[in-house]
């Protein structure tokens, strides 16, 4: 079968092209750009140098697809509402890497620890949003604890996690030296986050903050949890135990360990580790913004839904960004 990519010269898409280059299960269809048509790959993304394929005409997504086939949405956000009716038409499924599912009640919420049997039997999965996965990977196992006052995430991203985003600033040297605090007027993860949340039972009030940071990609998200009384932290790394367990890529981190961006670049793993501060849970959680935080999950997804192992194509990492 084939898998397919619109939109598919974003940061995200040529991470999705990598992870599928090595995948032995499905082979590589259309990979469609309105901007880079008939273009190398590779002389716009170093690492796929290697790589003969050109970026297909706009229209040959859909021109291509075949029942049972995959496509990945990677385009702007607000424009694969364009696209993906007609697909789910022809029987084609569909991962949306853009913001227009992830509130939509049709689409499974494509965050793999927590949906795996909707996802499984999905014809279209909303991929999250990076800092909505890092945020509810850290909080979703304390939702059986009782009832919270307060959620407040502190996250940092890479620059690539806030696109090009004139408030930011989307070159290396717009940055550098700073850490940028921005959207603190509504970012658009927060809606995400605040329903999957709800769904789970964890209704307080969240604050959230992004900051951009000096780094090409990574993320690192502080979460903490107010509780009037909070629960032993036996407890706490109890539910964490079971929730993530059996999970291939999610590592809680015992000790004096700490989770690192460093040691989850490149790939689709995720580090948490957790504590109690007075009356507080504090779980930090380190991914890869375009590796668990898109791409990476994506791919994860893609294999969920096709009933292979979760981890295939996706266990090697990169070393260049």
């Amino acid at each position: 079968m084939s898998v397919h990519i619109w939109g598919a010269s974003g940061y995200a898409a040529a991470e999705v092209v990598r992870f599928l280059e090595r995948h032995p299960f499905v082979e590589l269809g259309a990979l469609e750009s309105r901007s880079h048509a008939g273009q190398l790959l590779g002389d716009h993304f170093p690492l796929l140098r290697n790589s003969e394929r050109r970026f297909d005409e706009p229209g040959s997504v859909i021109e291509r697809a075949r029942p049972n086939d995959v496509v990945f949405a990677a385009g702007a956000h607000g424009e694969a509402k364009s696209l993906i009716p007609a697909l789910l038409e022809a029987s084609v499924r569909v991962i949306d890497l853009s913001s227009d599912h992830r509130l939509d009640a049709t689409a499974a919420y494509g965050l793999t620890e927590w949906n795996r049997a909707a996802i499984s039997q999905a014809a279209l999965v909303a991929n999250p949003g990076c800092y909505a996965t890092a945020a509810l990977l850290a909080l979703l196992p304390l939702a059986s604890l009782g009832a919270p006052l307060q959620v407040i995430v502190d996250a940092k991203s890479g620059i690539t996690g806030a696109g090009r985003n004139p408030a930011v600033g989307s070159l290396f040297a717009e940055v550098s030296g700073e850490i940028r605090p921005y959207a603190l007027d509504g970012h658009r993860h927060q809606p995400e986050m605040e329903r999957a949340l709800h769904v789970h039972g964890l209704t307080a009030p969240l604050l959230f903050t992004p900051h951009v940071v000096p780094l090409s990609r990574g993320m690192l998200a502080d979460a903490y949890v107010l509780y009037a009384k909070p629960p032993s932290l036996d407890a706490v790394r109890a539910e964490f135990e079971k929730a993530y367990g059996g999970s291939p890529f999610v590592r809680v981190l015992d000790g004096v360990r700490v989770p690192s961006a460093a040691a989850v670049a490149g790939g689709n793993g995720a580090e948490l580790c957790v504590d109690l501060c007075g009356n507080a849970v504090r779980v930090l959680c380190a991914i890869d913004n375009l590796g668990k935080g898109a791409a990476g999950q994506a791919v994860q997804n893609l294999n969920v839904m096709l009933g292979y192992p979760e981890e295939t194509s996706l266990c090697d990492r990169a070393i260049v960004a």
